[in-house]
């Protein structure tokens, strides 16, 4: 009885465990889709990735639970209203999880300009019929499962139908504001934070180990050497994607694309998640090399040849790549548990099942299609599915939420002034040679503006140096060199009139790339501005483009503020 009690509880933990990963999967998601989209726009972002899984929870114990696993008839389960599992928590959480995660695929390929009150009513609508469905067509008992059909962890019944909604959405709902041109052509909108991407890839990677490996749902009477199966080809599916999508990028675009490749490890994971328990490692390579080609050219194919806006990825990576990696369990099958039955076409299993596996594909695709263009159609007609104009070039955060932006700590210090607390932090700010406002110091007299002319006037310049980031050491050194110690350095973005290096964002080019400079500021009298501008040169020049400009105004005037002293003397620092 002992032993017993202690095998329910290990399996049980295994559950728990995997839930608790796949939930964090919200968050990789949420990095994934910020970072892909510009900056006015993550406080949305990060607010649905939230909500869709905070409205999905109780929508799906509510309903959808009981939808999907409330019976064994071939169609739908049944209506179990307020669910309790029947006592097996860990199911309820488990398959939580994972109906959250079909969810908030939707949300990247219509971001940047959804209203947030649509995403919730057809994030719920996913949460409470559509995936239970066709959910219960493959994991509940229904008519798929009893021909066969086999999706281990969900390729199809989470990727597939998250990534078919959101292709349907992304087109109904139309490209962002400036995304084609009038000939057509798609144009690069940068995402504001691959950092942010990455992050989101790694946590997402991550997390697929419980959203695969612990969908073995038990550790005991062998499922340990699945689940250590399942997490070898996991991963290797995934690196082999990503270093097949590096390569392709590589000579496609000239350089390899870092975007592109971190789609390219999550097309691996959602292509290997179906067949991950059946495969073998060489079969899991297989499956992220075809993954990877998948990606590169479906995303191209989707964003510029039926120019469906997708900002993300998603329809190239869950949706494309779920429906491959469905069909490739179909030819790659070599297991059944741990025996091995070579059920796949090419290890001479025969035509029926992967006829099985497409009859699935179709099956869902279809289903998908129709109930969220009825749901996305009824939502465009009736409360409207995208902002205004206006709302979506201001970005998101403000009209939808109230938010300035997502990234307080870049605010000005201004803008508190006028508060108490304000004035402290500016205070704080200016550090301990502030002067306490109970002590002011009376200022100087202004001295009146004389401009002396003629040969003994001393004349004023300033010099303006735009240059690359990379030179400012060397330009601080030739200026200290010659004795120019005063100057204001300001990181800027710009570009010549050749706009920029050529760079490709996700197989577009991008027209216009305005590169991270500084301008180094300078007013200079007493040195003469030809020994300046000759120190500059010679510190800045390579020879290549891109070397920067020097740019030589006269000055009419400088006033000291502390003092008020006038030109040549405002100029001149104290011992």
């Amino acid at each position: 009885m002992e032993l017993i009690t202690l095998e329910t509880a290990l399996n049980t933990g295994w559950i728990l465990l995997g839930a608790a990963l796949v939930f964090f999967m919200q968050a990789g998601f949420a990095m994934v889709e910020t970072g892909f989209t510009r900056a006015k726009n993550a406080g949305n972002i990060i607010m649905k990735n939230l909500m869709d899984f905070c409205l999905g929870t109780p929508i799906f114990w509510l309903i959808g639970f009981g939808i999907m696993f409330g019976g064994t008839s071939k169609f739908i389960g049944g209506l179990d209203l307020f669910t309790d599992a029947g006592g097996d928590w860990a199911t309820l959480i488990f398959q939580t999880v994972f109906c959250a995660t079909s969810a908030t695929i939707v949300s990247g390929a219509m971001a940047e300009r959804t209203k947030f009150s649509a995403y919730c009513i057809y994030s719920m609508i996913i949460s409470a019929v559509i995936y239970p469905i066709s959910g219960h067509w493959i994991w509940g008992g229904g008519w798929l499962a009893q021909l066969g059909f086999h999706d281990f962890a969900g390729s199809a019944a989470v990727h597939m139908v998250g990534g078919v909604a959101a292709f349907v959405g992304a087109a109904i709902l139309g490209p962002r504001i400036g995304k084609y041109g009038k000939d057509g052509k798609a144009r690069a909108i940068p995402g504001h934070s691959l950092t942010l991407g990455a992050l989101g890839v790694f946590i997402l990677w991550f997390c697929w180990f419980g959203f695969n490996g612990c969908s073995t749902v038990a550790l005991t009477g062998g499922a340990d050497e699945t689940a250590a199966r399942v997490f070898v080809t996991t991963n290797l599916a995934a690196a082999v994607a990503t270093v097949t999508v590096m390569c392709v990028t590589w000579v496609r675009y000239k350089k390899p694309d870092v975007s592109m490749t971190l789609n390219g490890t999550l097309a691996g994971l959602v292509a290997v998640t179906a067949g991950c328990d059946v495969v073998t490692p060489a079969g899991a390579a297989i499956i992220g090399i075809v993954a990877g080609f998948a990606v590169v050219f479906g995303i191209e194919f989707i964003d510029q040849k039926i120019k469906v806006d997708d900002p993300v990825g998603a329809v190239g990576v869950h949706g494309l790549c779920g429906a491959l990696g469905t069909l490739l369990t179909g030819l790659l099958a070599y297991y059944t548990g741990n025996d091995v039955t070579r059920m796949g076409l090419l290890y001479g299993g025969g035509f029926r099942f992967l006829g099985v596996q497409a009859l699935g594909v179709v099956a869902v695709v279809a289903w998908v299609a129709v109930t969220m263009t009825v749901v996305f159609t009824l939502l465009k007609k009736t409360i409207g599915l995208r902002v205004s104009k206006a709302e979506e070039l201001m970005g998101l955060d403000k009209p939808e939420h109230g938010l300035t932006s997502a990234y307080a700590d870049f605010m000005p210090v201004v803008s508190v002034l006028g508060t108490e607390a304000g004035e402290a932090q500016a205070i704080a700010a200016v550090g301990s040679a502030a002067v306490p406002p109970e002590a002011p110091v009376e200022p100087a007299k202004a001295v009146p503006v004389t401009r002396v002319s003629g040969e003994g006037a001393p004349s004023m310049h300033k010099v303006v140096v735009i240059t690359r980031q990379s030179r400012f050491e060397a330009l601080k050194n030739a200026m200290s060199a010659i004795g120019v110690t005063g100057m204001t350095l300001t990181n800027v973005a710009g570009c010549g009139q050749q706009k920029g290096a050529a760079e490709y964002y996700r197989g577009v080019p991008v027209d216009v790339m305005l590169l991270p400079k500084i301008k180094l500021e300078i007013v200079v009298s007493a040195i003469p501005v030809e020994k300046v501008v000759d120190a500059a040169r010679k510190a800045l020049y390579t020879g290549h483009i891109g070397d920067g400009k020097i740019f030589v105004y006269d000055v009419a005037d400088v006033v000291k503020v502390r003092t008020g002293e006038h030109g040549f003397d405002a100029l001149q620092d104290e011992e």
